[in-house]
């Protein structure tokens, strides 16, 4: 689907979305989860920079992406998710959640994180169609859906960073800040 057409879909749902619940089939749900992978792959994103533009115009925000986000929600139920603790499998030493938010790294094997090309310490949480890009060192922290953290930042400890948030390249977000999120 085309970026105009999946942003078309996905503002009809929007404008319809008290019809919308975990019952919805067909389009609505592809175009949300094509958005959401988009997200999740880095492909597409919230906000992005516009070169050539003055500094307060220099910025575009894809609502459209944010409201994929919010039909998400009406789509999924919750259900129990499983994760690892002690570097085991799910299987091996669970902590369970419950949530509608899948974990972005459910399922990866060892190639997938060596792909990436980030690092990603024990408790750190980081939920599906958060982009996380290459170089980046994930202390126990949470990084929301939606997120995008640039290459070479330091995600230090008890960070907080906010869905939607755009955090850019070779930052420190120092332990213990929270970035706020734009679905909040």
């Amino acid at each position: 689907m085309s970026i105009a057409s999946l942003a078309a879909t996905i503002e009809k749902a929007w404008d319809n979305r008290a019809e919308i619940s975990s019952a919805t089939k067909g389009e609505v749900r592809d175009a949300v989860n094509e958005a959401l992978n988009g997200l999740d792959s880095g492909t597409m994103r919230v906000a992005e920079k516009i070169p050539g533009k003055p500094l307060k115009d220099s910025w575009a925000v894809h609502q459209w992406l944010k409201k994929s986000v919010l039909l998400s929600f009406r789509l999924n139920d919750n259900s129990i998710m499983p994760f690892a603790v002690d570097g085991g499998s799910p299987d091996q030493n669970p902590v369970y959640g419950y949530g509608k938010v899948p974990l972005k790294m459910t399922g990866w094997p060892d190639k997938s994180f060596r792909e990436a090309g980030f690092r990603m310490v024990p408790g750190a949480i980081v939920r599906h169609s958060a982009f996380i890009d290459r170089n980046v060192i994930l202390m126990p922290s949470f990084v929301n859906v939606g997120a995008r953290v640039g290459e070479g930042t330091m995600v230090d400890t008890w960070v907080t960073v906010g869905s939607c948030a755009q955090i850019g390249r070779n930052i420190h977000l120092s332990g213990g800040v929270g970035i706020g999120g734009v679905l909040e």
